[in-house]
């Protein structure tokens, strides 16, 4: 039985403990400041109070679990990532955030152990499904990830519900995204490029966003002309959170976007997640096209309602961590999402929720 110490007891974290937990192979303690999120922790689990303020002080909290899995802001992964090279723990994470993966990276070179960021929706699965179709190809023209967590009955302007953090949300809509164009790879603004789709007759629309690429640009740089990244959201959100990130400034506060949003926008436990990949490429000589597209909606798991988004997310890292401690991924130094086939995701018991 691994132990693992979890960082985060918000919604996501309570779906990963959910699921760590109750299948009886793992050893969870379950970490945070917050009494309250803790109390709402499942009752398999160990509970410890901590605020994370140094890397030194976290690693002795650390010391004893063989996994740290990180389900808080995406601005305390450096910290968690060093505090586990400290402790010679095995790191998993759900950062979107570009620099904090980099320095993630750089933690990672030489470890002992293994290092494995961005492993939630989006990145995360996407790169292993968009990865997994590319590699049927020759060669590769276009890779266009698409992916959105959305209410199944909006109700307001931005016709949106908040489904997980609101810091990374932010984050994904205020910074500067990867791309590959004509083969250079580049950062594009997000909330620009907008795209419009039907999908099983809704209608939907697209926009750059931050970090859903993950370690893709580097791994298809030189091999694809057209790489590219884009939100899902239902036509017209964009134009609203364009106006409130640039036309009023709330990109550069973005504590006081925070608290609007949360103030405005009520959570919900009724939303589905659109996965819609599309990669095109030679095979054979002839110009092919291949799609992935996949809606995962909420469900009762283990007596409780959970939302597709904390399903998809804690599915994500739980199957990564299930096949790092099986010994499929590489059990040291930084692990891309990439390297991790999608077979052996699907068939993986977290993974099966995407199948």
């Amino acid at each position: 039985m691994k132990n693992v110490l979890l960082l985060g007891g918000g919604k996501i974290g309570f779906a990963i403990a959910e699921f760590l937990s109750g299948s009886g192979d793992y050893r969870v303690t379950v970490a945070d400041r917050d009494g309250a999120a803790l109390a709402r922790m499942p009752a398999t689990v160990e509970r410890r109070k901590i605020a994370i303020e140094d890397a030194e002080s976290l690693a002795r909290e650390i010391a004893g679990h063989e996994i740290v899995v990180s389900a808080t802001p995406y601005f305390l992964n450096a910290t968690i990532a060093e505090a586990a090279r400290m402790a010679g723990a095995h790191y998993l994470d759900l950062t979107e955030d570009v620099a904090a993966t980099r320095f993630i990276q750089a933690v990672a070179d030489g470890a002992p152990t293994a290092f494995i960021p961005q492993c939630g929706l989006a990145p995360g699965f996407i790169s292993i499904a968009a990865y997994d179709l590319a590699r049927k190809f020759d060669s590769l023209r276009d890779v266009s990830m698409r992916v959105g967590a959305l209410p199944v009955f909006p109700a307001n302007a931005l016709k949106y519900n908040l489904t997980w953090s609101t810091d990374g949300l932010i984050n994904e809509y205020c910074n500067p995204c990867e791309a590959i164009r004509d083969r250079v790879r580049s950062e594009v603004p997000a909330l620009e490029e907008v795209e419009h789709f039907a999908l099983d007759g809704t209608h939907y629309e697209a926009f750059n966003t931050s970090g859903g690429l993950g370690t893709l640009c580097e791994t298809l740089e030189g091999k694809v002309e057209n790489l590219n990244y884009k939100t899902v959201r239902y036509p017209g959100h964009r134009d609203i959170i364009k106006m409130l990130v640039r036309d009023l400034r709330l990109g550069t506060r973005r504590d006081v976007l925070k608290d609007v949003l949360e103030a405005a926008i009520p959570v919900t436990a009724q939303d589905v997640v659109l996965i819609f990949v599309t990669v095109t490429g030679w095979r054979d000589g002839l110009l092919t096209q291949e799609s992935l597209a996949k809606k995962i909606y909420a469900r009762e798991v283990s007596g409780r309602i959970m939302s597709a988004i904390q399903i998809t997310t804690a599915a994500g890292i739980c199957a990564m961590c299930d096949l790092l401690a099986s010994g499929t991924l590489p059990q040291r130094g930084f692990v891309r999402q990439e390297e991790c086939r999608l077979d052996d995701f699907l068939a993986n018991r977290f993974g099966r929720f995407y199948a």
